[in-house]
Order: structure tokens, then sequence, then C-alpha cells
């Protein structure tokens, strides 16, 4: 070999390592799948309690990684879902309440950084499969707020069958991928859901990829399988619970369809997994007036009481995080969107997030809560602001429950009621200050 060939073949060599060494960086790089439920009640899964379910696909995510169990979601829908994909509370999302399913002008604004975003600026497929509900207008779809694909329905839920909006008018079919309506009639829509995440993993499986995989289960319509119905019915299970005990393990049937896929394509052991229910169970009309439990929590969707917002949360990545593990510290959803920045090695401005990474306390249990047990909430004329053990929540709301103007500030101690049942307010008149405070400045900072 000459001197010439020699150099050639060198420089092919060092090629070839470099070569290597990128690829090898990118598929480094975690997949990121993000398994959002809709109004699913805070012990509604084996692994947090519920005896009468049959969930073991969610309890294999919660017990192969790190089960939270002071997590914090919104009381309803569109703020929780805002707060998920923002960072920020809903309030400074600009989503304090539902999106209206007519206001054009009702939504997140355009204008709002998004979890979608941060992954697609560090050069991951990013893609929306299931429920959107922060706004219906082209520019606040999923497409325009960082999503290179999204399939699913715009406003808070469907028929699975018709895929229409059938809820306060006008009734309407509510299906589309990438802003073009498509048509499924007749087709489970749980079903499809399955199917277009499959897809995108099978098109995205040699890049990082990130799913919002949002869930309308088991959110009404309760629309379970048969099968599910009857194995409930025929154990005695009492309406509502039998219909949402059956559309909630159809759910289970579905994440289990979901992770399967991830195992088939060999993406297991590098990909994060995130499950989370956006809020409390449902006692609406529509929803039977409940079938869901919190347990020994008070209240339900739409209230600020524990059995509102607090929701069964976990993460799993069996590269990096050990199995197992329970953490009791204080988190709230916020905090998805920094802690999976610092996981994935993603340079993130944190200054203007209200969401904290969740990293320190995932990875050891001594830490404290990276917010020491310290938050507030807003839901229209409701307020909640905690601080340790203390809570003090300003007019109350339970659907279908009466208060009293002596209740108008519910001041309770979790640690010691974590019912939420004793108010405290009239003989600790300094601890109601203090909250009131906690509150007014926090309001304060979120019109910022």
């Amino acid at each position: 070999m000459n001197d010439f060939s020699k150099i050639i073949f060198a420089f092919l060599v060092l090629a070839s390592g470099f070569s290597c060494t990128i690829e090898n960086e990118k598929s480094d790089k975690p997949n990121v799948i993000i398994i959002y439920t809709d109004d699913q009640g805070a012990i509604d899964l084996n692994s947090y309690g519920a005896t009468d379910l049959v969930t073991p696909n969610m309890d294999k995510i919660v017990n192969s990684g790190v089960k939270f169990t002071q997590f914090y979601g919104a009381p309803v829908c569109s703020p929780s879902r805002a707060g998920l994909l923002t960072g920020k509370t809903p309030q400074r999302a600009g989503v304090p309440g539902n999106v209206s399913p007519t206001n054009p002008r009702s939504g997140m604004p355009g204008s709002q950084y998004t979890m979608a975003e941060m992954f697609k600026d560090a050069g991951y497929k990013t893609g929306h499969i299931g429920k959107w509900h922060l706004g219906h207008p082209t520019e606040k779809q999923p497409n325009a707020q960082g999503f290179d694909y999204s399939f699913g329905h715009l406003v808070g839920c469907i028929d699975n069958f018709s895929h229409f909006f059938y809820w306060n008018g006008p009734n309407r079919h509510d299906l589309y991928r990438n802003g073009e309506e498509v048509f499924y009639p007749g087709e489970y829509f749980p079903d499809l859901l399955v199917k277009e995440a499959s897809e995108f993993m099978d098109k995205n499986k040699e890049n990082p990829f990130f799913i919002y995989f949002a869930m309308n289960t088991p959110h009404y319509p309760y629309q379970g399988t048969p099968e599910w119905l009857k194995y409930y019915q025929d154990r005695g299970l009492k309406y509502p619970r039998d219909l949402y005990a059956a559309f909630l393990s159809t759910q289970d049937d579905k994440i289990g369809e979901l992770l399967q896929k991830v195992e088939d394509l060999g993406l297991s052991e590098n990909t994060i997994v995130i499950f989370q229910s956006d809020n409390g169970y449902s006692t609406e009309e529509r929803a039977h007036f409940g079938g869901g439990n919190a347990g020994f929590l008070r209240g339900s969707k739409s209230c600020l009481f524990e059995g509102g917002i607090r929701v069964p949360a976990a993460i799993k990545w069996p590269a990096k995080i050990k199995a197992n593990q329970v953490r009791n510290q204080m988190a709230v959803n916020a905090d998805w969107m920094p802690t999976l920045a610092e996981l994935c090695g993603i340079d993130l401005d944190t200054k203007d997030l209200d969401g904290k990474s969740l990293v320190s306390v995932i990875m050891n249990e001594k830490n404290k809560s990276v917010h020491n047990d310290i938050f507030s909430w807003q839901h229209g004329k409701q307020w909640a602001a905690r601080n340790g053990d203390w809570k003090l929540l300003g007019n109350p709301a339970i659907r279908y429950e009466e208060f009293t103007p002596e209740d108008s500030l519910f001041l309770v101690n979790l640690k010691e009621d974590i019912g939420e049942t004793t108010n405290l307010a009239a003989t600790n008149p300094e601890k109601v200050k203090e909250l009131q405070m906690q509150f007014e400045e926090w309001l304060e900072r979120s019109r910022k």
C-alpha cells in the first residue's frame, strides 16, 4: 500500500468511526410516550388501590418505574392538557377553563412554546394521537403547536363509533388527520388510536420520537367492549360502576397493545413512558352521575378538593429508572416538560416555566419535593392554596353538594384529614391569612 492509499484508508476508518458515533448518539436519545387518560379516578387502577378492576397494563407501567402518590393535574380537561404541554399553570398557558367547542377565540394561544415544539427543535419526530381540546381553529390545532403528525378529535369528547360530538350542540363530526377531516364510521375510536400510533412508530423507528397519546377514556360516553361489560356484570358490579369499569379495562387493553408494539419494535428499553390521568372522575349526568372512585379523597372532576385534582401518575424508563419505586413528594403535571428536557438532554430555558424538573426526586427518594409542597390552583370562582400539610380552599364547590357561607374559606390539614372533611378555618385564622396571601401572590404572578 503506497502512502496515498494509506491516507485514504485512514480517512475512511476515521469517517466510519465518526459516522458510527453520530448514529450511536442518535440512537441513544430516548423515545418518549405520554399516555394521558381522561377523567380517570384517583384510585382507579389496582396499583393505586382499586380492588374491583382489571388493569394489568397500567399497573405494569406503574410498577416498572416510579409511582407518584401526590401528583396533581387540573380540575377539568383543557387546563390539564395546557399545563402538561407548556410547563406552566393553566392560567399562564392561556387556558384557565375548558375550551368552548363553538368559540374560535377559545383555546391555547399559538405563542405558547409547547413540549412538542421542544422535542421537534431537538430533532424528534412528534405525534399527537387522540383528544386535543385546546382549540379548533387551524392556528390552535396540533400541527400548529409543534406536532408533525396528528390524528384525533379537537373538542372535548366524541361518540366512539360515529366520531360525532353530540353534546351541547351543534352536533358535528369531529375526526381529523393533520387538520383534514377523515371518516371511519363504525370503527372503534380506541382501536384507531392504537393503529395510528403504531403506524407512526413504524415510520419513525429509526428516529427518536415523541408521542402524546391522549386517550378519550374513560370519559363519557362509557362505551367499553361487550366482553368487559359482561365480565363486570357477571361479577355483580353495580351501575354505573359496571359501565365505567368496562370502559376502563378496555382502555387498559389498548394501552397493552400500544406497549406491545413498542416491544415488538425492540424499543422498550430506551423508551420513556409516562402515565397520568388529567383530572378526577366525572359525576356529570352524561357520565351517569359517576362510576369512578377517588377512595378516601373528597370530590371529583371540576372541584379543587383532592379527588378533583390528585391523579395517578408514573414514569418508567427501563434503561435508566429502577422499577418498583414510590415517591410521596408533591408534583404537578407542568413538571413533565422540564423533567423530560433534562432526561433527554434537551437544552430548555426554564425561567418562564412554573413546572420544575422532577429528575432529582425520580432518581433519589430522599430528595425534597421540587415545589416544597407549595402550590396554588384556580378554577372559575374556586381557588386553593397548599403549603405543606395545610390547604385552604376558597369558594369550594362539588357537583350536587351544598356549602354554607361559613365554608367559603375551607381550611384542612391533609396529614390529619386526607378526606378534607373538617373545616379548621375558624380555629386557625393566622393559617387562613397566610394561605390567602399565598394565593393572591400566585394570582398576581399568573397575570404576568
